[in-house]
């Protein structure tokens, strides 16, 4: 990528052709992967802290947010178009994922398949944090079917649905969502001072937070309300932000700056830099020059003398002693 080697959103764009593109594939990859309807089985969703934790880690998160600042080109109103475009995709597909999945839960034994939920989480969270680590773990989507092969369980399988699935599935994408946006809006000002690759390290810190409750559920730890994983992800965003850089903005109007500096050098251009050479300047004649015109016989001391001490007056020798005030020796 332009800006940060993101191993997701590089993987990604080595397949997608466009900018949009590839940040609707960055978007639309939990819900395609499984790992979206995952944590809603899971039961990740069933609280407020859980519905913003998966919109802006899921759906949003560091791929994301290196898409919009280091590929998406244009002003602010083209990428929030293109945002709103890739959102009225996603948030109905997540809410018909999300309305499936109590008649998942009937097929599936749910705490073991939690145990997967929780294992793609961290698979997720290793893969943002490093590529080369990425490479020796499976896909998510390899995983959630292991899972469902290990828990599946036809005995309780019944077609049913539930509102609060539907209203917590598409908040949670709304949340992702609108996260793309804000970034998209503050992208003036966020280009050149957020660290994209400490962004996307302390992403992965907090996802492997979020995962964590999952997998400890049957030894009673870390089981809490708390928003744990958006405290992580808000001291992530302190730390890769730097408001003391000069951003993408100031670094163009330096650029623009020397283009007009080159523009001016180039429209008054300095004489010894061409191909001509200037004119030389008149000097002294040289020392073997004949001397320009005829010479004086004998010079005015010798003509002084010559008259018995009293000069020739002419016409072109004025007296001194004049009015002029001009001429007056003692001025």
């Amino acid at each position: 990528m332009s800006t940060s080697r993101h191993p997701v959103a590089l993987r990604l764009e080595q397949q997608v052709g466009s900018a949009t593109k590839l940040l609707a594939t960055v978007m639309a990859l939990p819900l395609v992967d499984g790992i979206f309807p995952a944590l809603v089985v899971a039961g990740v969703l069933g609280s407020a802290t859980g519905v913003v934790e998966t919109g802006i880690l899921i759906f949003g998160g560091s791929a994301t947010a290196a898409v919009i600042l280091a590929e998406m080109d244009g002003s602010r109103r083209e990428m929030a178009a293109s945002i709103l475009l890739i959102g009225a995709v996603i948030i109905p597909v997540a809410a018909v994922e999300a309305a499936l999945a109590p008649t998942l839960q009937g097929l599936l034994n749910l705490p073991v398949f939690e145990r997967f939920a929780g294992l793609v989480i961290l698979t997720v969270a290793a893969k943002t944090a490093s590529s080369e680590v990425g490479e020796y773990l499976p896909s998510p989507g390899v995983i959630i079917g292991l899972g469902l092969v290990a828990s599946f369980d036809p005995s309780g399988f019944a077609l049913r649905t539930s509102t609060e699935y539907v209203v917590n599935g598409t908040a949670a994408a709304a949340v992702g969502v609108g996260f793309a946006l804000s970034i998209a809006l503050l992208s003036p000002h966020l280009r050149g001072r957020v660290d994209i690759d400490r962004f996307r390290f302390g992403s992965a810190v907090a996802l492997g937070v979020l995962a964590l409750p999952i997998l400890l559920g049957p030894f009673d730890l870390m089981q809490t309300d708390a928003p744990i994983a958006l405290a992580v992800l808000a001291v992530t965003t302190l730390f890769a932000y730097d408001p003391n850089s000069d951003g993408v903005a100031s670094a163009a109007g330096d650029a623009h700056d020397g283009e007009s500096v080159d523009e001016e050098d180039a429209s008054d251009p300095d004489p010894t830099d061409g191909g001509e050479e200037p004119a030389e300047s008149p000097s002294d004649p040289p020392l073997d020059a004949p001397p320009e015109g005829p010479a004086p016989i004998v010079d005015d001391d010798v003509a002084v003398l010559a008259n018995g001490g009293e000069a020739r007056e002419t016409d072109d020798d004025p007296d001194p002693f004049t009015d002029d005030d001009s001429r007056a020796p003692w001025l």
